[in-house]
């Protein structure tokens, strides 16, 4: 067994690792992977969350607010960055005074990569369900896996961390700024690709040119697992007509129908998550029982089709909150969700994510939004993303500017603009009860969706 090794010290002479942007979704697991491994770890981010809550009881040491030189320990070992952070940044400016070993995030985790047999998700959607769907898996097989992912999981008690024993390392594989370069993969789920990331992408060849460069990464006893069905995924198989790596189509594995049946987590999307899911448990000898047995089981990711009963005053109603921020997710999801709910009204309740998406995606968030989404859809401010902004990009597009253009030539009303302050009168004002809520985008609309459940954000 192989697994990635640190110099053991005294607890007086620990190594120091700092984190810039530790609240993450993505970093703050590998921050958790340094300390389960006796690392001092320092950090900073630019609010509080209850991930940064969650470090510090961890033992983590971190600041919060502007990023300051005199946030580093002098005798700091190793600085890991955020992708959103800029190389003007002062502390990685500080890091570099001081002697200090500088990696980015990707780089960081490619280095763990190389200690394991790394199995790598990537895509453009499905990434943290799959991830989740098969850590459910090789828990229940006894294969005690090192997981490494961007969201939290019920599975991991809430976290997106779990230190393992073996010498298996599943983690979440993004592809901006082709971030999944740095790894070193034995196994490459690709769930999907499409058009996203526009703001590093400049279009489809350099997209699949990217994939194309990652999966030539996997060694001759390598495995690529993919959905041929889909287009840019198809185009990319093109490239490997001669391969010394084994490829599989996931959707051929299993019974697409039967697995609908198996799971709890509503969708089409998720029947091809679970298919892909079992395809790698398959390649690791896992027994189809074990399985199936414990995707029966999964029960969903954080802010992935997460269903909560609540109220809103005496009226009862039911909230879900999502994760999803592209045009393809909003209709898979709003799909799954017509499925489970057929005869409730539904309230989508969208916050674009970044404008640089919401401009290169315009005229495809047009479109969906138009097609019967089977939901009364209310559109609220962008979400902006720190140091991944164009201003001129920003003065562009607005949530105004979406609605009135999906709106255009409609003769009925096809969604309304509110600010994010007036949501929760408008609820209040709008809801009869017995109504589906869903709270959609990757940005802080969650945290709209815990106060309405009266939850903490650590448990919502």
């Amino acid at each position: 067994m192989t697994k990635l090794k640190f110099a053991q010290k005294s607890e007086n002479q620990k190594n120091r690792v700092y984190f810039i942007g530790i609240g993450g979704i993505g970093i703050s697991a590998l921050a958790q992977y340094y300390l389960e491994n006796n690392w001092e770890v320092f950090g900073s981010d630019l609010k509080e969350s209850e991930i940064t809550e969650f470090l510090k009881k961890r033992g983590a040491k971190i600041f919060i607010g502007k990023h300051q030189a005199g946030n580093l320990p002098k005798d700091t070992k190793l600085v890991i960055w955020s992708q959103a952070v800029s190389k003007n940044n002062p502390e990685r400016v500080a890091a570099s005074k001081i002697g200090a070993r500088l990696m980015s995030y990707p780089q960081a985790l490619g280095k763990i990569t190389q200690k394991y047999f790394t199995i790598c998700v990537c895509g453009s959607h499905g990434k943290s369900t799959t991830c989740g769907m098969l850590t459910k898996v090789l828990v229940a097989a006894k294969k005690d896996p090192t997981v490494i992912i961007g969201t939290k999981l019920k599975e991991l008690k809430n976290n997106n961390f779990r230190l393992g024993q073996s010498n298996y390392l599943l983690i979440e594989a993004d592809e901006w700024r082709g971030a999944f370069l740095n790894y070193n993969p034995q196994i490459i789920i690709i769930t999907n690709i499409e058009r996203e990331h526009l703001d590093y992408f400049k279009n489809k060849e350099q997209i699949l040119k990217t994939y194309e460069k990652f999966v030539k990464k996997l060694p001759k006893s390598g495995f690529l697992i993919f959905n041929k069905k889909d287009p840019f995924t198809n185009d990319l198989l093109k490239r490997f007509k001669k391969s010394s790596f084994q490829k599989i189509d996931f959707t051929k594995v299993f019974n697409f129908s039967e697995m609908k049946k198996i799971l709890k987590v509503p969708g089409d999307h998720n029947v091809l998550n679970a298919l892909a899911a079992l395809a790698t448990a398959q390649i690791l000898k896992i027994p189809e029982k074990i399985i199936l047995k414990a995707l029966s089981q999964y029960e969903g990711a954080w802010r992935r089709l997460q269903i909560q009963k609540g109220r809103i005053g005496d009226r009862k109603v039911t909230f879900i909150s999502d994760y999803g921020h592209h045009p393809t997710e909003i209709k898979a999801t709003m799909k799954a969700i017509q499925e489970k709910y057929p005869k409730e009204k539904i309230i989508l309740i969208f916050q674009p994510h970044q404008h640089q998406r919401t401009f290169y995606l315009f005229k495809d968030f047009v479109k969906t939004f138009k097609e019967k989404l089977g939901a009364q859809i209310v559109i609220t401010d962008i979400f902006e993303v720190p140091g991944r902004e164009n201003l001129k990009i920003k003065k562009e597009v607005s949530a105004e500017k979406l609605v009135n253009k999906i709106n255009l030539n409609s003769k009925k009303q096809k969604a309304i603009y509110l600010p994010f302050s007036k949501i929760r009168q408008w609820l209040q004002e709008t809801i009869k009860g017995r109504e589906i809520i869903v709270l959609m985008g990757a940005g802080d609309i969650y945290e709209l969706f815990c106060a309405l459940t009266k939850k903490t954000k650590k448990l919502c």
